[in-house]
């Protein structure tokens, strides 16, 4: 399946709308963990190295990949604050 240019466009877009949200919702268990009820930091941790290396990617390419380095910027703060208050 071949998408045209403004397909993959908006496809990226979605894409990227979605990944925002996914790290937004570590809202909650940040707010649980400041509240005394400590989750487990593993996971959010994973996901703030993962997220760190996907925006290394997208930002060190000769043609700079925005929609990946913006969806996923997000999930490096919201995974290392949820990593450290779940300490």
């Amino acid at each position: 399946m071949h998408l045209s240019s403004k397909a993959f466009r908006i496809l990226g877009i979605i894409a990227t709308i979605a990944s925002l949200g996914m790290y937004v919702s570590y809202i909650p268990q940040i707010i649980d963990n400041l509240n005394g009820f400590k989750s487990n930091p593993t996971q959010p941790l994973a996901a703030a190295i993962n997220c760190t290396l996907w925006v290394c990617y997208g930002l060190l390419r000769e043609k700079k990949d925005w929609p990946i380095a913006i969806a996923n910027l997000p999930g490096v703060f919201f995974g290392l604050i949820a990593f450290f208050t779940a300490l």
